[in-house]
């Protein structure tokens, strides 16, 4: 049971759990799971269980199952993908790790697509991969993933799930050269009120920053939560600049962040402009299965070139029935919105979709900070390099979320820290009653990250950001530390900050490599190959000691 604190004409609650887990996706879900029974889990969605980038993800995961694939076969694929910058040792570690991660899925009763004859799995291919490799669960196997392990997890009685709980930020112990991290400040927006939830470890499984931009792929959600709290509480982060724009999103206005799988692509579609013309080859040998970058890249270019709004998918070579059999779901919510893929081509657009950089870990999803994990979206392991290729984001949140279950089981007899930790103070703040400041600020950063920081870059639209967002951040500053708080301004918090970390590491990166396209630098640099964007906080933040609590609930941006 929570233990109450008294502070003014509020009522908190200090919640004690083994494992704190932020984020309730695969990546979470998996890790939570992968724990002893008598450990006590704790688990975080700052909405619904269900409402976060895995339920929506529609291609699958990649493996190595089919005869004529191998090991081999993967990894330099991914290497091929990650443009020169992935870490060979964490490619290897995550594919040679990838047939057990679906068989565990099977063993909890994920729904794959079989086919192929005597019950094998259906094996699609995407974008950048050279066999079928990818399992599916039709074109939904986000979704059937993060249904079973919610079953799951409702199943087990030491995993408790918090639902509409949005972590604020982390608390650490210790001097600045040792920090530790012992939990989180959590908002429950039912009550509302912050909380104190104390951990002897900490997983960070929070998922990317795509609503950093304009347009996104991504559920409401992805606000950059984890990366922003991780480098307050003092950790590293890697490659920021390469955030991942998928090509095809449908082009409607109420569709807002539709994805079309790059399985439609796999299976045959392509790409043509308003009168009818495929150009994806006049760009890649690989065409419409060039990596996303490539894709997204040759989309923007001839939307600009022309004057137009969006290109178009086709797959209307294909029979009808196998449109409708592979693509089901697609194929419904195509006619809700007025289009019938068997018959037309989908009009799309490419809009931000996944972040390659993020938190630094090692292959056992250790953070800098002692007790921090990062797993998923969130964390820079290595793996995607310079592009992420298709349906290895999936893969990785397994692969890394058993890795970390792993490494807290070895490290279970270590004693927890047992020292006081501070409360959330709200005792110098008052309600505001200028919230249009935050809306505005919202759309503000999404609209010039967009304009400035996106698909195509130049040194002098990411210097405009730079001094856009640093104004942003002073009025943010300001405002967190005047009025109480609430969901929007905390994530408004992580993503003007996540923003400034985004162009700070596009403006260190002066060349062409992968999602990372800077027009004033168009061509990789070689002494570049292998080196990753490393940012790391100034300062540490201000921590707790056993002896005196010195930690601020209240911290100003960094």
């Amino acid at each position: 049971m929570p233990t109450k604190m008294n502070h003014g004409d509020t009522q908190q609650h200090e919640f004690r759990h083994d494992v704190l887990i932020i984020g309730s996706g695969a990546a979470g879900l998996t890790l939570a799971l992968n724990l002893a029974p008598d450990l006590r889990v704790a688990v975080l969605s700052k909405v619904a269980l269900t409402e976060g980038s895995t339920f929506y993800a529609q291609g699958g995961v990649s493996a190595v199952l089919a005869d004529d694939d191998s090991i081999e076969s993967h990894v330099q694929d991914t290497l091929t993908a990650g443009a020169g910058l992935c870490h060979e040792e964490a490619v290897r570690f995550t594919v040679e790790q990838g047939r057990a991660a679906i068989e565990w899925l099977l063993e909890l009763g994920v729904p794959f697509t079989r086919g192929g004859g005597r019950g094998h799995l259906h094996l699609t291919r995407e974008g950048g991969h050279s066999h079928r490799r990818v399992v599916h669960a039709e074109d939904a196997t986000g979704r059937a993933i993060e249904l079973t392990l919610v079953e799951q997890a409702r199943r087990h009685a030491n995993i408790e799930l918090f639902e509409r709980h949005l972590a604020v930020d982390l608390i650490t112990v210790g001097g600045p050269g040792a920090p530790r991290c012992v939990g989180a400040y959590v908002l429950d927006r039912e009550r509302p009120r912050v909380d104190v939830f104390r951990a002897r470890w900490v997983i960070l499984a929070t998922g990317g920053a795509s609503k950093t931009y304009l347009y996104t792929s991504n559920p409401d959600g992805s606000t950059g939560d984890g990366i922003a709290m991780a480098w307050r509480a003092g950790c590293r982060v890697a490659n920021m600049e390469f955030m991942q724009f998928h090509p095809t999103c449908l082009y409607h206005p109420r569709a807002k962040s539709f994805l079309i799988s790059e399985a439609v692509r796999g299976e045959g579609g392509v790409l043509r402009l308003p009168d009818g013309k495929r150009f994806m080859p006049r760009f890649d040998a690989r065409a419409e299965l060039a990596p996303r970058d490539i894709v997204a890249r040759a989309i923007d270019h001839e939307m600009k070139r022309l004057g137009i709004d969006h290109v178009y998918l086709d797959i209307t070579h294909q029979p009808a029935d196998f449109i409708r059999g592979h693509f089901p779901n697609i194929y419904q919510r195509c006619l809700e919105y007025g289009f019938d893929m068997t018959r037309e081509p989908l009009p799309v657009v490419p809009a931000a979709h996944y972040t390659c950089g993020g938190v630094m870990t090692d292959l056992a999803a250790r953070t800098d900070v002692a007790g921090l994990y990062a797993v998923g979206e969130v964390a820079h392991t290595g793996l995607h390099g310079a592009n992420r290729m298709a349906s290895n984001s999936l893969l990785e949140c397994l692969v890394f979320a058993r890795a970390a279950a792993r490494d807290i089981l070895a490290r279970r007899n270590e004693p927890a820290w047992e020292g006081p930790l501070a409360p959330w103070d709200e005792s110098q703040v008052t309600d505001s009653d200028e919230h249009v400041v935050v809306t505005h600020n919202w759309d503000e950063l999404r609209r010039f990250m967009w304009d400035y920081v996106g698909i195509v870059r130049t040194t002098k639209r990411l210097e405009r950001a730079k001094h856009r967002v640093d104004l942003l951040n002073g009025e943010i500053q300001e405002y967190y530390a005047n009025f109480r708080i609430d969901g929007d301004l905390i994530e408004l918090r992580n993503l003007a900050l996540v923003a400034d970390l985004i162009i700070r590491s596009a403006l260190s990166r002066p060349e062409s490599r992968g999602l990372h396209f800077l027009r004033d630098h168009p061509d990789p640099d070689p002494a570049l190959d292998g080196v990753d964007t490393v940012l790391a906080p100034r300062s540490r933040p201000r921590q707790q000691t056993p002896l005196t609590i010195v930690s601020s609930a209240r911290r100003p941006l960094r």
